[in-house]
């Protein structure tokens, strides 16, 4: 027969836990309610009010972490594009030390769960949407946006020289970002239809396209 359970008190409020919470813990669970908001209201909708309520925390402890809505804005923006630079950093550290294979787990891991979701493709098109008259966001991401295309200019290089294709690298790469954040764009707009595994073959297609020597649909052929 079993025992009956001893007696337990009842967990803090959530203003208690946040209260015994690390600083970068606290700012980190504000950043999530801050991408929760951006998904559900867009920019515009969003305030701190917003923020607090979804991180189960006052409105003074979010002023107390972020002492302004663009504060709160840029240090999310940061964590996405910090978050997604190390995700296909990691990526590459993974794949095989091959221009192709490098390059089928860069395109990869774009639509992998943890950076391709409904809520952080949405946090980004409010972003994006933002960018042209906010050059703080463009200066945030440059740096970051010109290691990626470098990278990817490195490696469709690297495959033109390798199979003797009339591409210029440069050229090429550029169409297969561009063809990546449409296909991002695509999944925000439409994500039941598209699919995340729908959007990932289009990809591939368009590296079966581009180096029909290098890849097939299953993958690098070398």
């Amino acid at each position: 027969m079993p025992t009956a359970p001893a007696l337990r008190a009842p967990p803090p409020p959530p203003e208690a836990k946040g209260r015994k919470a690390s600083k970068e813990v606290r700012q980190q669970q504000l950043i999530e309610a801050t991408i929760d908001s951006l998904a559900a209201r867009g920019y515009a909708g969003t305030t701190m009010a917003d923020v607090a309520d979804g991180a189960g925390l006052s409105r003074g402890i979010v002023n107390f972490h972020f002492d302004s809505k663009e504060t709160l804005l840029v240090e999310t923006l940061r964590h996405l594009a910090d978050e997604y630079a190390q995700h296909w950093r990691q990526a590459l550290a993974k794949a095989a030390p091959t221009a192709p294979a490098r390059l089928w787990a860069m395109v990869a891991s774009d639509f992998e769960k943890q950076i391709c979701n409904r809520r952080k493709l949405a946090a980004w098109c409010a972003f994006w949407g933002e960018a042209k008259s906010r050059p703080t966001y463009q200066e945030l991401c440059g740096a970051r946006d010109d290691e990626y295309q470098d990278t990817l200019v490195d490696l469709c290089r690297a495959i033109v020289e390798d199979g003797g294709y009339d591409l210029d690298p440069a050229a090429a790469a550029l169409g297969l970002n561009a063809i990546l954040e449409g296909l991002w764009l695509r999944l925000m707009l439409d994500w039941q239809r598209t699919t995340r595994e729908r959007a990932h073959a289009a990809a591939i297609q368009q590296l079966v396209v581009l180096f029909p020597r290098h890849f097939t649909m299953a993958g690098p052929t070398g």
